[in-house]
């Protein structure tokens, strides 16, 4: 019983060692989730940020291009506006003049393009980033799930553990003062032969110095 007790303490301290672990990983998963979905939200927000900025720029760049497109159409512009025939001052590397327009509607049209080029890049960064957090997120909650039935079921082995340790110390209690009084039992069983046997010696000794009279 002694033993059995012993072996109970060393799986009842196991089990209290795992759930915390279990409970401290669910503590610090939940918290990667938050701290993922803060920056999650952040990261969408810049995006949200950067396809509104890069459409409204888009939005009056066109504009413009059309007013342009219109003026040279027209022949207004020939000959006249000597803005229209300097060269822009920044240089992109796929710029180039189409043929017919000035150099200011090819720049208007490479920066457009550029900034269409950015928003299809930022569109897609953003999906590639959701469903990476959405990925983290799923594989998260599963563990959690999978920690909170591990918990449950070591918390229900733990009530079994400590239920049977109560028992069996109480069994034990039982068999101590079962011992116990066995041993006064036999200490009393020992004092009534030791009597027993004394006077059995002092009896023989007068039964034999009468001569064996037992009337005596």
């Amino acid at each position: 019983m002694e033993a059995k007790i012993d072996q109970l303490d060393a799986l009842l301290k196991k089990l209290a060692e795992e759930i915390e672990e279990a409970k401290a990983q669910t503590a610090q998963t939940e918290k990667e989730v938050m701290e993922a979905s803060q920056t999650r939200e952040s990261e969408n927000a810049e995006f949200q940020t950067v396809v509104a900025d890069q459409r409204a720029m888009q939005d009056i760049l066109k504009k413009a291009l059309a007013r342009l497109e219109d003026f040279y159409t027209k022949g207004k512009g020939k000959g006249g506006g000597v803005y229209l025939q300097q060269e822009p001052p920044v240089k992109f590397n796929s710029y180039k003049e189409n043929a017919g327009s000035s150099p200011v509607m090819s720049l208007l049209e490479q920066i457009i393009g550029d900034s269409v080029t950015l928003e299809t890049e930022a569109i897609a960064a953003e999906t590639t980033a959701q469903s990476d957090y959405e990925a983290m997120v799923k594989d998260s909650n599963a563990l959690i799930a999978d920690l909170a039935e591990m918990i449950t079921s070591k918390t229900k082995n733990t009530a079994a553990a400590e239920l049977e340790k109560s028992e069996t110390e109480s069994s034990h209690l039982s068999a101590v003062g079962e011992l116990e009084s066995l041993a006064a039992y036999e200490a009393d069983l020992h004092g009534q032969c030791d009597f027993v046997l004394k006077n059995f010696d002092i009896r023989q000794s007068a039964l034999a110095g009468n001569g064996g009279d037992c009337s005596s």
